[in-house]
């Protein structure tokens, strides 16, 4: 988590949504979702899954089109960007996938992966010029030069995950969407790869949307956290002031669900979330999380649910909330 926050938002979303089209009826993946991150920060965004986490950093990165709503970057709403300036605000924006072997090309080697972004893009004028290039970021993510002419199924997941680090990093983005990138590692090289992300956070001055489900991991490396629950945000506020004054109950299950390694903690009192979770195919009016809610009462059906300051920067969607 870097400790110097910039007040210039670097990405707005205002209303965003994405619905998809199933049989007759719209699919509800994000629904009305809005939030900012300002430059240098790191927003996490948490929730169980199938809550949009992942649809909504490709529809900010417009890998997947939105169905409405606003996206801002640098002040500049990119939906009504054409190809071609896409393809150019591509170099600022990039994405690491959740599942590093899938998302590199098994027959080519570590060079070539690095350097595809570079040769796209035509960064470089000579081989030479490149492939002192690749060497550098090859060492900034922490991979050894002897793996240069290696192939993916060669190597282990850290080591895979670095690559798509330095893929993403080559062509010197201010915007990464992290997806889960450290949930298909083991917890050692969990640590190595976080670290190696708020490293380069503080020399490049990256900004991060960072999805998660695992909260000990959000809490490590955010400014700010987003709760989302199927489509919706329904809490929004800095990490410390999130992690110490949870407001919504769907976020009090998340959090106590958290295990604790303290044999005194075994007494703890747990929120158990009871019920089926709800379709998300044209749902209803109302707050998505009240067929499941042991607080649920009349006000929380029939109307949406809209998101309240109740503290400085905190933001929560329940009615019941003072």
């Amino acid at each position: 988590m870097t400790n110097t926050q910039s007040k210039t938002p670097l990405l707005e979303v205002k209303h965003l949504k994405k619905y998809f089209n199933v049989k007759k009826s719209k699919l509800h993946a994000v629904d009305d979702v809005s939030a900012s991150i300002n430059e240098g920060t790191t927003l996490g965004v948490v929730g169980e899954s199938g809550c949009g986490k992942s649809t909504l950093g490709r529809v900010i990165l417009r890998l997947i089109e939105p169905t409405d709503g606003e996206i801002y970057f640098n002040g500049r709403n990119i939906r009504k960007a054409g190809k071609r300036e896409m393809r150019e605000l591509r170099k600022s924006m990039q994405i690491i996938f959740q599942d590093p072997y899938s998302s590199l090309n098994p027959r080519k080697s570590v060079y070539d992966l690095i350097a595809t972004p570079l040769i796209v893009n035509k960064m470089f004028k000579n081989r030479k010029e490149l492939e002192k290039r690749v060497i550098s970021l090859m060492d900034m993510v922490g991979l050894e030069e002897g793996l240069y002419n290696t192939y993916p199924h060669e190597l282990d997941g850290g080591r895979r995950q670095r690559i798509c680090i330095a893929r993403a990093s080559a062509l010197e983005p201010k915007f990464i969407v992290c997806d889960e990138p450290v949930s298909a590692l083991d917890v050692s090289i969990q640590a190595q790869i976080l670290n190696l992300l708020m490293d380069l956070q503080d020399e490049m001055g990256l900004t991060y949307m960072f999805i998660t489900h695992d909260m000990s991991v959000v809490k490590h490396i955010s400014d700010e956290i987003m709760v989302m629950y199927m489509g919706k945000c329904v809490e929004k506020a800095p990490s410390r002031e999130l992690f110490k004054n949870p407001l919504h109950p769907y976020t009090k299950a998340l959090f106590s669900a958290i295990p604790i390694p303290d044999i005194s903690m075994r007494t703890k009192k747990f929120h158990v979330i009871r019920g089926e979770v709800t379709s998300p195919i044209d749902p209803e009016p109302g707050c998505r999380f009240a067929p499941r809610c042991e607080y649920c009462q009349e006000g929380c059906v029939g109307k949406e649910i809209e998101l309240r300051e109740v503290s400085p920067s905190h933001f929560v969607a329940c009615p019941f909330v003072k």
